[in-house]
């Protein structure tokens, strides 16, 4: 018997190593990694160039709390900056509390600094913000909320790339506009420039903050640096998470120069983010891919990927269709997705759903083209096989 709780659907394989692009059971089979975490190892499993770093820090200092000033945690916050259209940086642990960081981040700043009493958050249908009882509720997928009420007020949800509802949602209440510029777990689904450009013009007739959730698009994963890089937009609040740190447990948020009050001494902390041995982690994983080019190389594999995916839709009508950016891209089928998982899986190629009927592909950057060919080629034949089955 189990000593865990039972909170996850977890698959029939125990994962005991990782090296690259691929995992390895207790049983020694291996297995191509097109899930890389959820979107976290990025650079692939145990990168020895974070590895080295890791080490390093390792002998020398693992936490000191946020009582200290943490010279390598003013590295990360300026790299960010330097990366970004923001000024100013706060470190945590995961995704869910940057965006909870940037909800506080947002109502205070408009409560205190704006003297302003405004408190809503317009969020979207399908969007997935974290598992904090704030950030499930600014989810827009009813399934995260069962069973938590009663819910905090001030978020309010809205269709995706739908602009009247947008429009209709705004009032005397709203202080920000939150949103996934692909929305991953939601299944797959980019904002649409025009969408993107009424957010910037709402946002700039009513006075809002807007706050990108970059959570699982951002670190390169679009091919460039973040989603919001890909519209013309400069968000106020980004959340950062999963590819930061390449596997070790690292959340931030970037802000613009005014917000910096907001957070005076004592409005916000946290006993673990930010340490020293995170933001290691998270410095030698940013220098990584801008030393090795892998912004062009998500890029150009990403165009590969999707090409091929592509082909493959119009060769069957059991797939709708196949979207994404880069190496963040979703295959629409016309059934249940989880069987075709399932085969893969049984094929020793790793992949997720997004949603009831889409696959999301998710490789390491370090993915080569032989083995996305690979993974091409055992696709058509998971289809194949469920198809018979059916």
């Amino acid at each position: 018997m189990s000593h865990l709780f039972p909170n996850y659907g977890r698959w029939p394989i125990r994962i005991i190593k990782g090296e690259g692009n691929y995992l390895w059971d207790e049983a020694g089979n291996r297995y191509l990694d097109f899930v890389a975490g959820i979107a976290v190892t990025s650079l692939g499993n145990v990168p020895p160039q974070v590895k080295a770093k890791v080490q390093e820090q390792l002998d020398t200092l693992w936490h000191c709390s946020n009582l200290f000033e943490i010279p390598v945690q003013e590295q990360v916050a300026e790299k960010l900056t330097s990366l970004t259209c923001g000024n100013r940086a706060f470190f945590c642990n995961s995704g869910a509390e940057a965006n909870e960081a940037a909800v506080k981040l947002a109502r205070r700043y408009m409560q205190k600094i704006k003297q302003q009493p405004r408190y809503e958050i317009i969020t979207f249908k399908q969007s997935f913000h974290g598992r904090t009882l704030a950030t499930l509720t600014a989810t827009g997928q009813a399934k995260v909320k069962d069973g938590f009420d009663p819910l905090p007020e001030g978020f309010v949800t809205v269709p995706y790339n739908d602009k009247e509802a947008l429009t209709a949602a705004v009032t005397e209440k709203t202080c920000a506009i939150m949103l996934e510029l692909i929305q991953g777990e939601g299944g797959v689904h980019p904002a649409s420039t025009e969408f993107v450009d009424h957010i910037k013009g709402i946002c700039a007739e009513h006075g809002l903050l807007l706050i990108v959730d970059e959570v699982q698009t951002g670190i390169g994963r679009t091919g460039k640096w973040f989603a919001y890089q890909h519209y013309d937009i400069e968000p106020d609040i980004i959340t950062i998470a999963k590819g930061l740190g390449s596997g070790f447990p690292i959340g931030a948020i970037v802000g613009k120069e005014e917000l910096a009050e907001a957070f005076s001494p004592g409005t916000h902390g946290t006993t673990f983010g930010g340490n020293p041995l995170a933001c290691a982690t998270a410095l030698a994983t940013l220098e990584t891919i801008e030393d090795n080019g892998y912004l062009a190389r998500v890029e150009e594999l990403g165009a590969y990927f999707i090409k091929k995916l592509n082909g493959l839709a119009d060769r069957r009508t059991d797939i709708v269709g196949v979207r994404g950016k880069g190496l963040m891209i979703g295959v629409e089928l016309a059934s249940e997705a989880a069987p075709v998982v399932a085969k893969m899986r049984e094929s020793h190629i790793l992949l997720l759903q997004a949603g009831p009927n889409v696959l999301r592909l998710l490789p390491p950057f370090t993915i080569e083209k032989d083995e996305i060919d690979l993974a091409m080629q055992t696709l058509e034949e998971a289809l194949d096989a469920v198809t018979q089955t059916v």
